[in-house]
């Protein structure tokens, strides 16, 4: 069985070579790996190879995590999954991103949540690229509005957008969804330039993260390929 440092050597590999096949800067993109039902000591181990972004979809058993790994203070923490609102303080204490913020209410709350002292929390816009019924997002006709309305909250940095594709469309129609956002991020910088960096495309997973990085982008979420395959798990807060 691979170990967790031979997984993110091959993991690397696979984005430094898609980097430089679509004629980007390789320091350009990085490796979220996403530690979500993965106990912390396989996080250690990821760490002891080099890693130290994590990606979480569940609250309460991140929140153990970080407890559990706070000796190691070069870990960064981003929030990945749906949120509720009665759950945006202990987001907005806890971690550097979160790449799942869908409505204002939610991005009102982790602005007024933020604790002082803390530098601006990081955040994507989830966009729900193919309108799917069963997936959270917002539609890209509100993001002007809502990078507007986001760009006046004083502790959020806008950094730009996320999406998850459906993974069971053509690849054809992937590299189009993965476009799309792409093409719809670079049309808002130009339109919002006071609106934040705008300068991230969290995009692409295990399967899929070559054609992601092809169209552009910046954060690829990696859990299987990182961790190997997990049991399900029953979605929590």
């Amino acid at each position: 069985m691979s170990s967790i440092a031979d997984n993110i050597g091959s993991v690397t590999r696979r984005i430094q070579k898609a980097t430089v096949a679509a004629g980007r800067d390789p320091d350009s993109v990085h490796l979220l790996a996403v530690s979500k039902t993965r106990p912390p000591e396989a996080i250690r181990a990821a760490v002891a190879a080099g890693q130290t972004a994590f990606g979480e979809n569940y609250l309460q058993e991140a929140l153990e995590k970080i407890d559990a790994l706070q000796d190691l203070s070069e870990l960064e923490w981003h929030f990945i999954g749906p949120i509720q609102s009665n759950k945006t303080r202990q987001i907005a204490e806890s971690f550097a991103w979160v790449h799942s913020v869908d409505r204002l209410k939610i991005a009102r709350r982790l602005s007024e949540q933020r604790p002082d002292g803390l530098p601006a929390l990081n955040i994507c816009l989830q966009v729900n690229i193919n309108n799917e019924a069963s997936k959270s997002g917002c539609r890209l006709e509100q993001l002007p509005e809502l990078v507007d309305a986001i760009g006046e909250l004083p502790n959020l940095s806008l950094r730009g957008l996320m999406a998850i594709p459906n993974p069971d469309q053509p690849e054809g129609e992937l590299r189009l969804s993965f476009r799309k956002l792409a093409g719809t991020l670079r049309a808002l910088k130009q339109a919002h330039p006071e609106a934040g960096p705008l300068d991230t495309l969290s995009m692409g997973m295990s399967g899929d993260l070559e054609t992601a990085i092809a169209e552009g982008a910046t954060w690829v979420r990696v859990g299987t390929a990182v961790f190997g395959a997990r049991e399900k798990k029953p979605a929590q807060g």
